[in-house]
């Protein structure tokens, strides 16, 4: 459980100390310090367990994000991520956000949809009736495909059937099974208590079941964050804290109104949600996938979060978006990272990690907005991306610092000037 995620100066201490500061404010042990300070994650024989034609492992680098409270505990936050500025602007609001009481998060029950597909039915409505009068036959026989689930409190929960009359292939009824997965994403119990259903649908319906499948726009299972930024926080140089709450409103609008600029926008808060996501072993790509397809809900791509200026005169911001997370099974269960990263996080359900992870989201929400609506984006980016131009252009070791330095002064970050300053760099060593 971690003491405090108030860390002053992280950023500035070497690696060693910065490990040493995670582990201890986490009570890592001594062999899991060691593990995260090596890097000791994912070897090759695990990985060939898990994937298949293995032939390497692809990294990526694990940051922490400080400053976070999320109802009322202070979290230390591993984020997964080669983006320059995540880390950074997550800390950063974050730090805006525990002068406001930090993060306030709630989820809803660890409920997720399955899928049954039925086709060559006489008369759909017939058998969605067919289906409903059979409803506890069919949970009962769901939970039989996971008796362990069950004793811990998740199961089948309930029965939806739909009709669709028009598609491509005419018309179909879809049977929904809900299903509280509990600690698990769910994704490999639900599918198998859909299959385990199919024959009995058959039977009752006279149809014919094609696909059982969950679906990943987990709309029972939502997570929503909240915070309170003090005005007088906001304000920075020649910005009025006024001013920087009034124009991330403003830009918060232009998103919920249109939806080329809500991809970015959304695209922002789900830096900091994958980030999290892929630390801890989840499948980032059904959280991408359940995200963008609630944000388009109504018919109408719009943003996932909502900001405001609160009776207080405060900025207060919202989001709300699906988080179909697990703490057992599959890759958090792996990938030792993975367990290291739980660990530093202190949770003990998915519940837990869901609130978390929508405290991020909004967070690196209100860092992307505060950027665009006061000195631009590229501004803090740039500062932070000129380490990998650097890089790119060859620069090691002690040379990464003057290269970066020198081309954030010039305000051109691209490699071939990275390249001139690094010549002219080496000569200067050899003279």
């Amino acid at each position: 459980m971690t003491s405090s995620s108030r860390l002053p100066g992280f950023y500035h201490l070497p690696l060693e100390e910065r490990v040493a500061r995670v582990a201890r404010e986490a009570g890592l042990t001594d062999e899991e310090t060691v593990a995260l300070h090596a890097a000791i994650g994912l070897d090759l024989a695990r990985a060939e367990q898990m994937v298949e034609n293995v032939v390497s492992l692809y990294s990526l680098p694990l940051g922490i994000a400080v400053n976070f409270v999320v109802n009322g505990r202070d979290v230390l936050v591993p984020m997964a991520i080669e983006e320059p500025s995540v880390v950074a602007g997550a800390s950063f609001t974050a730090k805006l956000a525990r002068a406001g009481g930090g993060f306030r998060a709630i989820v809803d029950e660890p409920e997720m949809i399955g899928q049954i597909q039925v086709l060559d039915l006489a008369d759909p409505c017939s058998a969605r009736f067919d289906l409903l009068a059979a409803r506890d036959e069919l949970l009962a026989l769901a939970d039989e495909t996971d008796p362990v689930i069950v004793q811990l409190g998740g199961g089948a929960r309930d029965l939806k059937v739909r009709v669709l009359e028009h598609t491509p292939a005419g018309p179909m009824l879809v049977l929904h099974l809900i299903f509280d997965c509990r600690d698990a994403m769910g994704a490999n119990t639900v599918n198998t208590a859909c299959e385990a259903l199919a024959a009995r649908v058959e039977e009752i319906t006279g149809g014919r079941v094609l696909l059982r499948i969950l679906s990943n726009l987990a709309d029972r299972r939502l997570a929503r964050a909240r915070c309170t930024i003090p005005v007088d926080g906001l304000g920075f140089r020649d910005f009025p804290g006024e001013t920087v709450a009034r124009g991330i409103v403003e830009a918060w609008a232009f998103a919920a109104a249109d939806p080329y600029r809500a991809a970015t926008h959304n695209k922002g808060i789900m830096n900091g949600v994958d980030a999290v996501v892929v630390a801890t072993g989840n499948d980032w790509r059904a959280i991408e996938a359940g995200a963008h397809a609630y944000a388009a809900r109504s018919g109408r791509y719009t943003s996932l979060s909502s900001w405001a200026i609160d009776a207080q005169g405060n900025l207060a911001g919202t989001l709300e978006l699906p988080l179909a997370l697990g703490i057992v099974g599959g890759a958090t269960r792996v990938h030792p990272t993975a367990q290291l990263a739980l660990k530093v996080l202190g949770v003990e359900t998915a519940r837990e990690l869901a609130e978390i992870v929508a405290a991020v989201g909004l967070a690196q929400n209100l860092a992307a907005l505060r950027a665009l609506a006061t000195e631009g984006i590229q501004r803090g980016h740039m500062r932070l991306h000129a380490r990998q131009v650097a890089i790119a252009a060859g620069a090691e070791g002690d040379e990464v610092a003057p290269v970066v330095q020198q081309i954030v002064a010039d305000g051109t970050v691209r490699v071939d000037h990275a390249q001139e300053i690094l010549k002219r760099l080496r000569q200067g060593a050899k003279a």
